[in-house]
This record gives structure tokens, sequence and C-alpha cells, in this order.
């Protein structure tokens, strides 16, 4: 194996439905009739990367870079393709696995267990974690009374102490002040010379210039590039130039025109389907049933 992450034909679709019904039908053999509004928030990606590679992941809002993330770091799972990860993968985003009603310090020890750490060994690096994530008396509070940048202090102080193959970041540090953010990236290029692997995601072209050695352009769900970083940033910077130089309602009507070409996309992408034999309206005939009663029994109890 001479790669230590390889993303092959990967797609990754959402159910639009909004039905309860539709969405309990979709279980069963009737399911076909009702997952009409499908959306490919990724489609086809494929890429690979070697140990010590540093991939910053560019592109507008919802193209799929968080989507994209998220896949990498093993929080969802791809419809279709697969990811092979050579290792152990880290996502730091704003509240990735963070429990909201849980103290800095609880989340820290439950994180760590998460990641295999031994209770030994979450004692030896307890005070280096919060020391690097400078929250200071607030460790004790929850985390649903941090701020977003505080949240991200966390994340990222707890990720980088549980030493992972491959460490992803999702705009973390995009929020809180730059000092703290210079010290990720400081922390971030000694992960570089320990030869592990970086996905980093951010709007920020220099920053991606400055730590990548390759780059992943998403274009709404589509790879559009993928290669050395200095050329691909160079592009996605004339786009984006150009982009802004556009108003703000021609950047609102470009962006529905590339989100419409998505969903017709993913409406073409849609396998026929043949008519449901007579067996399959069974379930659905039992399901209507139930859910008659139910709102009938609802009605009667008020």
């Amino acid at each position: 194996m001479d790669y230590k992450v390889k993303v092959e034909n990967v797609s990754k679709v959402y159910d639009l439905n909004r039905s309860k019904l539709s969405k309990i039908m979709s279980l069963f053999t009737l399911g076909h009739l009702y997952k009409e509004k499908t959306f490919y928030a990724l489609r086809n990606i494929d890429f690979e990367v070697q140990s010590g590679d540093s991939v910053g992941i560019i592109g507008l809002n919802g193209s799929g870079k968080t989507t994209l993330s998220d896949l990498l770091g093993e929080v969802t799972v791809p419809t279709s393709g697969s990811i092979d990860i050579n290792g152990k993968s880290s996502l730091i985003a704003i509240n990735a696995g963070l429990n909201q009603d849980l103290t800095g310090e609880e989340n820290i020890r439950m994180k760590c267990l998460m990641h295999g750490m031994s209770r030994s060994e979450i004692k030896d690096k307890y005070d280096d974690i919060v020391d690097f994530s400078e929250l200071g008396e607030y460790i004790e509070q929850p985390i649903k009374s941090y701020s977003s940048g505080m949240r991200s202090r966390l994340g990222f102080a707890i990720a980088i102490h549980t030493d992972p193959d491959v460490l992803i970041v999702d705009e973390a540090l995009s929020v809180g002040d730059s000092t703290f953010a210079d010290k990720c990236l400081d922390r971030m290029k000694d992960f570089q010379k320990q030869g592990k692997t970086i996905f980093f995601v951010s709007h920020s072209a220099g920053q991606v210039e400055k730590m990548c050695n390759k780059a992943v352009w998403i274009q709404y769900g589509e790879m559009k590039e993928f290669g050395d970083a200095l050329p691909i940033v160079e592009s996605y910077n004339e786009f984006i130039n150009e982009y802004k130089l556009l108003t703000k309602d021609e950047q609102l009507q470009y962006k529905e025109k590339m989100m419409e070409k998505q969903k017709e996309k993913s409406r073409r992408s849609k396998p026929k389907k043949d008519k449901a034999p007579i067996s399959s309206l069974v379930p659905a005939f039992i399901l209507f049933l139930l859910a008659l009663f139910g709102v009938f029994f609802q009605v009667i109890n008020l």
C-alpha cells in the first residue's frame, strides 16, 4: 500500500424528502416511489495522497468541502464508492464530536477515550491539552457556554494530542484570534515534519499555499482539479477574482444556476424504476393505517 488515503469514486447523496411518511416508506419496498428528492452533495470524487502530504480543500461555500472533510474524518460514510485510510484520522471542526452539555474537561476525557487512549495516557496529556487550548478556568464550564472560537481551540487541542495519522482541519482556524491560529499552523508544520497527512479546509488561499503541497478544488459537488497546490490555487484565485467582480445579485444568480445544475444532475442520475408489484403495496397500506389510527387517537385525546 503506497498511499495514506485513497478516495475512490465517492459520492454522497442526501434524501431531501421532508414528509415523515415518505422517510418511513423509504425503508420498505416502496421506498423507490418516495425517494424522488435526492441531492448529490459529492459525486464521483477520486484521488489518493501519501504520507507527509498536506492537501488543501478549496471551493465556494456550498460546494461540498465540509461533506468531504466529514467523510475523511469518518463522521459519515459514502453513499457509494470507498475511502481507505491507512491509520487513524481525527477531524477538527467547530463542534465536531463535542457534547454541548458536558464541560471542557469532560469532553477532553470523552474524546480521548473515543480515540483509543487509556486513562493513564489521558492523565499524562490532560494538562498539555488544557495549556494548548488556553481556556484556563473555562475548562470547567459546559461547552454550550463557549464561543465558537473557544470550541475550536478545545477541539484542536484535543485532536493534536491524540496523535492521529491523518488530521482533517475544517475551517477551525477561521474563528478566534490570529495568534492562536498561528500557533495551530506551527503545530501542523510539526505534524508535516513527522510525515503525517493533513487535509486543510480553508477559504484562505494564502494559508493553503503556505501549508499545502497538494490541493483539491471542489466545485458544487464535483472535483474540478486535484494535484500540486500552487497551480490549482492560482487557478482558483483567478476564478475568485472574477467572481468578486460580480455584483451581489450576479453572485447569487451564479450560485443558484450552479446549484440547479447540481440538482438536475441528481435527477438524471436516478435509475429508472419498474412499476411496483401489487405485493409491495401491503407494507405501505399497513403503514398508512397505522398513521391514520395514530392521528385519530391524537384527535380524540384532545
